[in-house]
C-alpha cells in the first residue's frame, strides 16, 4: 500500500462559513475525514503547511511547500497538496520548477465549494488525487481536478464557479479519472532518468504588463525601476505598438541596456505567440533579442522567470534555461 502525505494549505476546500464570508478553517486531518474510503488503497498522513486563502499566496509560500516536500520526500511514495483554486495554476507551475525530475507524484487539488457542504466537488477531487498519487505510473507535478490530470505547467483556471474550472492549455491531459479507473494518455515515467532536484531560491521581482490600446510606454520605464524582469502580454501572436503618446522601442531598449529581462507573450489563451509573423513583432524582437513565451501559459512564464532569476543573472544562461523544457512547459520555440 502506497504511503501518501497530504499537505494542507487552505483554500475553498478547507473553508467554513463565517459572518465575514468563507474562510479556510479546516485542518488537513479534518479534510481527510471526508474521504474515509481512500484509506482502503493508500496509507495517508497529513501536515498543515499553511491555512490561507490562495489569493494571499506569494513566492515565499511556494518555497515553504517545496521545503515540506523535500523534508519528507524519502518517507512517502506520493504527495497531495490541497490548495485554493484562484492561484493553483501558479503554485503548480512554481513547484514544477522547484522540484524537478520527481519520480514520485506531487498532486495539487482543491475545490469550487467547501468539503463540508453537501453539494461539493471537493470530496471527489480529493479522492481522485489520492488515487492518482497512489498509481505506480504517476510522477512529477500535476493538477487533479474534475476528473482530469493536468501537467503542472499547463493548467489554467478558466471558470470561476463551475466544477470543470481548469483546462490544460496547448497540451493534452495527462490522464482522466473515472471512479476507480485512471486512463493515462501520456505514460512516460520510464523516460525519467535524472534524479530528483530541489531548489530553494526564487526572485519575485518579476512584473507583468498587459497591453491595452493606447497604453503609454512610460509604464515600462516605471517598472524598470522596480523589477528585474517584465513579461509583456501583447495582442494576438505578439508585437509592440507604435503610438504617438509612447515609444515602446525606446522603453524596451532601456530595459535591455540595464541588463534586465524582457519576455513577450500573448493575451490569447490558446495556440501561443509567434512574433516573427508581423513587422510589429519581428523587428523589435531581433533588435533587442527579446525572449518569447510561445506556447507557455502565463503562469508558467511568470514562475519560470522567478525560478531562473533565482539561479542566475547571466543573460545567456537566462535564455538557455527559459527555453529548456521543464515538465512539458514549452514545446514550440524558435530561439
Amino acid at each position: 500500500m502506497k504511503r501518501i502525505l497530504l499537505l494542507g494549505t487552505g483554500g475553498t476546500i478547507a473553508c467554513k462559513r463565517t459572518s465575514q464570508g468563507l474562510m479556510p478553517l479546516l485542518s488537513s486531518e479534518e479534510i481527510l475525514s471526508f474521504v474515509p474510503d481512500s484509506r482502503t488503497f493508500c496509507s495517508i498522513d497529513s501536515i498543515q503547511v499553511l491555512n490561507i486563502d490562495s489569493t494571499n499566496i506569494q513566492p515565499s509560500h511556494w518555497l515553504t511547500i517545496e521545503k515540506a516536500i523535500e523534508e519528507h520526500y524519502k518517507d512517502y511514495d506520493g504527495f497531495v497538496i490541497t490548495h485554493g483554486t484562484d492561484t493553483m495554476a501558479y503554485t503548480a507551475a512554481a513547484l514544477s520548477y522547484l522540484i524537478r525530475n520527481s519520480a514520485k507524484p506531487i498532486v495539487i487539488t482543491g475545490a469550487q465549494k467547501p468539503i463540508d457542504m453537501e453539494n461539493t466537488d471537493a470530496r471527489t477531487n480529493l479522492a481522485d488525487s489520492l488515487r492518482f498519487a497512489s498509481h505506480p505510473n504517476a510522477h512529477g507535478v500535476n493538477i487533479v481536478f474534475d476528473g482530469k490530470v493536468i501537467a503542472g505547467t499547463r493548467g489554467k483556471k478558466e471558470r470561476t464557479k463551475s466544477y470543470n474550472a481548469f483546462s490544460s492549455i496547448n497540451f493534452p491531459y495527462i490522464a482522466t479519472i473515472q471512479e476507480e479507473h485512471i486512463l493515462f494518455y501520456l505514460d512516460d515515467k520510464e523516460l525519467l532518468k535524472e534524479p530528483v532536484q530541489f531548489f530553494c531560491h526564487l526572485n519575485p521581482n518579476v512584473g507583468l504588463l498587459k497591453l491595452i490600446p493606447s497604453m503609454d510606454a512610460s509604464l515600462l520605464d516605471y517598472m524598470a525601476e522596480h523589477y528585474d524582469a517584465v513579461i509583456i502580454e501583447s495582442f494576438g501572436v505578439g508585437g509592440l505598438p507604435s503610438y504617438d503618446g509612447g515609444d515602446y522601442h525606446r522603453a524596451v531598449g532601456r530595459w535591455t541596456s540595464l541588463g534586465k529581462t524582457v519576455i513577450m507573450t500573448t493575451q490569447v489563451t490558446n495556440e501561443g505567440s509567434n512574433m516573427s509573423v508581423y513587422e510589429v513583432g519581428k523587428n523589435i524582437k531581433q533588435e533587442f533579442g527579446l525572449l518569447e513565451a510561445y506556447d507557455m501559459t502565463l503562469e508558467a512564464a511568470v514562475t519560470k522567470t522567478m525560478w531562473i532569476l533565482g539561479q542566475t543573472k547571466d543573460p545567456k544562461e537566462i535564455r538557455r534555461l527559459f527555453y529548456q523544457t521543464v515538465n512539458r512547459d514549452i514545446l514550440w520555440k524558435s530561439v
